[in-house]
């Protein structure tokens, strides 16, 4: 017994041993990765630059240590920002060393109006004179296939398949599946195209939710289809019935309708690419991640300049709090705002919104700190796939917006819910609860029973207020009346070609666009970028949270395409108080 307890207790230590061992090992490898991805780098002559699309692109590019990191594949692969792939798709344009650029399409929709931007990117750097060419080994989505016709030739493998049906919004419904966990859903809401509480209390879309939704849908297929056109000269009729007929499910059939320019094998494409970038086929071709190239110095060193346009990245759920790199906590980005409106080098700010909305105070919070800055300098909005409800409520103080046409924005609207988990406690789990109080709704709000009439009442009155608030603030920064704002609120959703028709954007242009537009509104001729919030410390942020990115990323695994699912039913957590939200879980495919 005593050697048995002896090998028990040296097999534990052991075990010990080496996961202490395990730890180390990993932080001095981050470490070497991080202090490293600071130093510059080179590339040889005859380089193509590759461009990984159908993958995440977040505005901007993270400094966080598991951003590139797939623990279970025990791989790494850094992914670049919106901001980074543009202003090297800019440098490469005048880079000897760089032949072209090769789009290497992925699964993964990166959303319209990233993609319409690195479109823009794209045909600036072939007005260099230099190739695009775009290619697909598995399927090219929709959204990867509008990206792919900006350049100059689109092939795909013989075997793959180009995804192109026209556009659908897809919805789930957890009405059902609450009632039969036993949770009721209490809405209190103003707007009555406020969609985001109807997966939780409806099991189909209403009427006024599928209109919305059917209109910018239409509208976001009718900019897109009218572009591709333009590019591939194929009439819009004839592309609408390669969508209804699923041609392109057949690489046959998407060469020979003209979405693609040939049938390719990856040895195939390699060669091509060598001959156009005037090699041979026994020449060799340098492949350059965009994630390197970011770290290739330019050519031509740009002035220090002290006049800054400081852009504001705000992406993620308007949270209450800090908030943390995923989201917009309000008092983290009322602080960071207030810092710039006081810096007095700081000539111009411009606001990147990608937000479906959140917290309806924190939203509120922000706003004021944009207000006071309007008044002392330029405040351009720039809006990406989102910024919408609580996100446009942020941008209504801008002394400019822009949008893409594909930028889904508007959803003036509120809404409270509190969930009702009585029944679940009780019949399923067994747990019962009492209540004392001095006053008659003392618990208010309580999630283990119904609202009462003078509860409803009272939040009723609350988001009446809050609406007519957000309408007021609209109406102010975009100088219309209450009456003209109401008409177009009601929490509706609209795409950004009908969000300009209608008075709540300026005009369109991407984030690069948005910088010179703020540099021309100060009085800029030349200016250096500040990019906020500064990213914390990665090494601290990796010793932080190293055990917990671990256990998300392995779950993220094991649920595969039900993780938006558990994803969505977590997102009741942060449904704290009123909130201000797109309709929320609709997936544009």
């Amino acid at each position: 017994m005593k050697n048995f307890l002896k090998y028990v207790l040296a097999t534990i230590t052991g075990i010990i041993i080496v996961s202490i061992l395990f730890m180390v090992v990993m932080l001095a490898s981050l470490s070497v990765m991080m202090v490293s991805g600071e130093k510059t780098t080179s590339i040889t002559d005859n380089s193509v630059l590759v461009l990984k699309a159908g993958v995440n692109i977040p505005d901007k590019g993270s400094k966080n240590p598991y951003s590139g990191i797939d623990i279970i594949n025990m791989t790494v692969t850094p992914a670049p920002g919106l901001n980074e792939i543009l202003q090297n798709l800019k440098k490469a344009a005048s880079d000897d060393k760089v032949k072209g650029v090769l789009i290497e399409n992925g699964m993964i929709p990166p959303g319209w109006a990233t993609t319409e931007e690195l479109r823009d990117g794209l045909k600036k750097f072939r007005e260099s004179g230099k190739f695009v060419i775009a290619w697909s080994d598995y399927l090219m989505i929709q959204e990867g296939y509008y990206l792919s016709a900006a350049a100059d030739k689109i092939y795909i493998n013989p075997s793959s398949t180009v995804d192109f049906k026209g556009l659908s919004g897809e919805i789930l419904f957890y009405k059902k599946a609450l009632e039969k966990l036993g949770v009721e859903v209490q809405v209190i809401r103003h707007g009555k195209f406020k969609g985001a509480v109807e997966p939780y209390i409806l099991d189909r879309l209403s009427a006024e939710n599928r209109e919305q939704i059917l209109t910018y849908v239409g509208s976001i297929w009718s900019h897109v289809l009218n572009n591709i056109s333009a590019d591939r000269g194929i009439p819009v009729e004839k592309l609408n019935s390669i969508a209804d007929n699923l041609t392109g499910y057949v690489a046959q059939g998407a060469f020979e309708s003209g979405l693609v320019d040939g049938l390719l094998y990856h040895d195939q494409l390699i060669d091509t690419l060598k001959v156009r970038s005037g090699l041979t086929p026994d020449d060799k071709i340098a492949l350059v991640p965009m994630h390197k190239y970011t770290k290739v110095p330019e050519s031509k060193k740009t002035p220090f300049q002290k006049n800054k346009i400081s852009v504001v990245y705000a992406s993620g759920s308007i949270v209450n709090g800090k908030g943390n790199e995923n989201n917009i906590g309000g008092d983290a980005f009322r602080d960071v705002i207030r810092k710039e409106r006081k810096d007095s080098t700081v000539k111009a700010i411009v606001l990147r919104v990608n937000s479906r909305g959140g917290s309806a105070i924190a939203s509120d919070m922000i706003w004021r700190e944009l207000e006071l800055a309007a008044k002392d300098k330029p405040v351009v909005i720039s809006m990406g796939n989102y910024a919408a409800s609580g996100g446009y409520f942020i941008a209504a103080p801008g002394t400019k917006v822009m949008a893409s046409p594909t930028t889904i924005t508007g959803s003036i609207g509120v809404f409270g819910l509190i969930p009702n988990t009585g029944k679940l406690m009780e019949q399923k789990l067994g747990v019962t609860y009492e209540t004392v109080e001095t006053n008659s709704n003392s618990d208010f709000p309580s999630v283990y029973r119904s609202m009462n009439t003078v509860e409803k009442e009272a939040m009723q009155r609350s988001i009446e207020v809050i609406y007519s608030d957000f309408v007021n603030k609209v109406s102010a920064g975009r100088k219309m009346t209450f009456n003209e704002v109401d008409s177009i609120a009601q929490g509706r959703v609209w795409s950004g070609s009908d969000a300009m028709r209608i008075g709540l954007v300026d005009s369109f242009g991407g984030l690069t666009d948005a910088v010179a537009e703020a540099g021309r509104l100060a009085g800029l001729e030349a200016w250096s970028l500040r990019e906020l919030p500064v990213s914390e410390d990665p090494f601290l942020k990796m010793i932080s949270q190293f055990g917990a990115e671990i256990k998300n990323r392995i779950l993220k695994n094991e649920l595969g395409e039900f993780e938006r699912i558990f994803d969505d039913l977590r997102e009741i957590r942060d449904f704290s108080g009123i909130q201000a939200r797109l309709p929320y879980y609709i997936e544009l495919h």
